[in-house]
């Protein structure tokens, strides 16, 4: 077990608002995560709005889509800490288990959020 982990969605438009206050309303934890968006800003804003979000601590950062701007930013400036996972195809379901497991080590979290992100998507 470690420290509780740092959650940061990173998406275009308010969709990371949206989706955190969708998950702070079911689960009633909040300041678990925290939105960043690509609204209104260039490459280099978006890298420094991502940069300050996650700041010193270890953090899973949930990236919208597998490509992309938010992707492209978050990537780039990230790869070189060593405390930052990133999970891409964000959902619901995904950040909703990961606010009940941030107490795990960042990497199995990573994990766990995928699987879990992945399992929610059904055709029926």
């Amino acid at each position: 077990m470690s420290a509780e982990l740092h959650g940061v969605v990173v998406a275009h438009g308010e969709l990371a608002r949206a989706l955190i206050g969708a998950v702070e309303e079911i689960s009633g934890i909040r300041g678990a995560l925290v939105p960043v968006s690509n609204a209104g800003c260039d490459r280099g804003r978006l890298e420094e709005r991502i940069l300050d979000a996650v700041g010193d601590r270890p953090s899973l950062v949930f990236i919208d889509m597998p490509s992309g701007s938010c992707l492209f930013a978050a990537a780039r400036r990230l790869a070189p800490l060593a405390g930052v996972r990133l999970v891409t195809g964000v959902n619901l379901a995904m950040l909703l288990d990961f606010v009940f497991h941030r107490d795990l080590e960042l990497t199995v979290a990573a994990e766990r959020a995928a699987e879990t992100g992945g399992k929610a998507i059904l055709v029926r």
